[in-house]
C-alpha cells in the first residue's frame, strides 16, 4: 500500500528544508575556513610596529586637526613633545569655540579659515596645517587630537618602518576599551577592519590599500606626488583614501598594530556613542551603493548570524556545521580580544556583535538618504 499523497509531500518538504539548511551550513563553515586560511592571516595580528632604537634620519612635523578638543589636545601635544625623536607640532584649530588652540601647547597654532566647497572639514584643517609649515620636513605625522603617543620611541619606530621602503606607515591605535559596552563592541571594530583590509596584503600590495587614520606617517615628497591633501579633499574615509592615492602613484603602504603604547583617550559614551561612530561613516565605506549594502547584509547574515541559528534547525549536519563555524569564528577572534584585554566570553558573542554593526550600517544608509549623513560636531559631512 502506498503512502498517502499528503504524507509524501510532508516528507519531501522536510528533505528540502534539510537540504537548504545544510547548504547554508556548508557555506557558512566554508567562509570561516577560507577566512582562517586564505585571508592573509588577518586575525593573527602579526603586522606590528616593533620598538626601534634608531629610525631614519628625517625631520618630522606632526599635524593635528582639532575642533573643540580642549579636553584632550593638551595630552596629545605633550605626548608628541615627549618623543625621543624631535619634531614640530602644528595644531590646526578648526573653528573651535572652547579655546582648543590656546590650550594645546603646540609649536604653532593655525586658525583654519572657513572651508571651501567640496572639502571635508577635517581634511581642510589638515591641509591648512600642512600649508602653514614652511620648514620642509621630510615627513608629516598625521594624527588626531585624542591620540596619546605614550611611548617616547613611537616616532623613532615609525621612521624605522618607513626606512624599510614604505611611503605611508600607519598604526591602528589602541582604542578605548574600559566599559562593558566598549569591551563587547570595540575589539570587533578592529577585527572587522582587518578582515576587510588584511595588513599583510596591504604591505604586499596583494589587496586594497588601507591605513589607520589615528597615526599616519607620510613622506613629504610622496604627499606632493599625489597632489597633496587636495587630492582626497572630498573623502569621508580619509585614511583609506590617502592610502589608495599613495598606492596609485607608485608608493608603498604599511599598516598594523603597535607593540609600543599609543592610545585613543576619547570615551565613546556607551552603546549609543559606539553606534553613532559606526553610523557616521559605514555607508560611505560601502561607496553609498545600495547594491553593496544588500551584499553586505547577505554576507553578514551568512557569515556571522547563520551559525547559531543553524543549531535550532534540528538537522544533524546543519547543526554540526553551524557549531563548527561559530566555534571557528570565536577562535579567530581570540587574538583581538586578548589585545584589548576584554573578557574571553565576548568571543562567543560575535553573532550578536555582528547584528549590532549591521544595524548601525543600515542606520548609516538611512541617515545618508535622509540628508543627515556623517554628523560630527554640528557638521553634516556625508549628506
Amino acid at each position: 500500500m502506498s503512502a498517502p499523497r499528503g504524507m509524501n509531500a510532508t516528507v519531501d518538504d522536510k528533505k528540502m528544508h534539510s537540504v537548504a539548511w545544510r547548504s547554508v551550513g556548508f557555506c557558512s563553515l566554508g567562509i570561516w575556513v577560507c577566512l582562517a586560511l586564505f585571508r592573509g592571516g588577518f586575525w593573527k595580528l602579526r603586522e606590528r610596529l616593533r620598538p626601534a632604537v634608531a629610525g631614519a634620519d628625517g625631520r618630522v612635523t606632526a599635524i593635528i586637526p582639532a575642533r573643540d578638543e580642549r579636553e584632550f589636545i593638551g595630552r596629545a601635544v605633550a605626548s608628541l613633545h615627549a618623543q625621543n625623536h624631535p619634531l614640530r607640532v602644528i595644531v590646526a584649530d578648526d573653528e573651535s569655540t572652547d579655546g582648543t588652540g590656546a590650550a594645546s601647547g603646540a609649536d604653532l597654532v593655525v586658525t583654519v579659515e572657513p572651508r571651501p566647497p567640496g572639502w571635508k572639514g577635517k581634511l581642510w584643517a589638515v591641509a591648512s596645517g600642512i600649508d602653514a609649515e614652511k620648514t620642509n620636513p621630510d615627513y608629516f605625522l598625521l594624527t588626531d587630537a585624542d591620540i596619546e603617543h605614550v611611548s617616547p620611541d613611537l616616532v623613532t619606530s615609525l621612521l624605522a618602518q618607513a626606512d624599510r621602503g614604505f611611503d605611508l606607515v600607519s598604526v591602528m591605535v589602541q582604542l578605548r576599551c574600559e566599559s562593558v559596552a566598549e569591551q563587547l563592541l570595540i575589539p570587533a571594530f578592529v577585527f572587522f577592519f582587518f578582515q576587510l583590509y588584511p595588513p599583510a596584503w596591504v604591505a604586499s600590495e596583494k589587496g586594497s590599500a588601507a591605513a589607520a587614520g589615528g597615526c599616519m606617517l607620510i613622506r613629504r615628497e610622496m604627499l606632493a606626488r599625489i597632489g597633496g591633501i587636495a587630492s582626497i579633499r572630498d573623502a569621508l574615509i580619509d585614511d583609506c583614501s590617502l592610502a589608495a592615492r599613495v598606492r596609485a602613484c607608485g608608493g608603498r603602504v604599511w599598516m598594523g598594530i603597535s607593540d609600543l603604547p599609543i592610545r585613543s583617550i576619547r570615551p565613546y559614551g556607551g552603546v549609543a556613542g559606539i553606534r553613532a561612530m559606526i553610523a557616521r561613516s559605514a555607508f560611505a565605506q560601502l561607496r553609498h551603493s545600495s547594491l553593496v549594502l544588500a551584499g553586505t547584509i547577505a554576507a553578514m547574515l551568512l557569515t556571522y548570524i547563520a551559525p547559531p541559528l543553524l543549531l535550532l534547525t534540528g538537522d544533524r549536519w546543519a547543526t554540526a556545521c553551524g557549531l563548527a563555524a561559530w566555534l571557528l569564528s570565536a577562535i579567530l577572534y581570540v587574538p583581538t580580544v586578548r589585545l584589548y584585554r576584554a573578557p574571553l566570553w565576548t568571543t562567543a558573542c560575535l553573532p550578536l556583535i555582528a547584528i549590532f554593526y549591521l544595524i548601525a550600517t543600515i542606520e548609516s544608509a538611512v541617515r545618508y538618504w535622509s540628508g543627515r549623513g556623517g554628523l560630527w560636531k554640528g557638521r553634516l559631512q556625508d549628506a
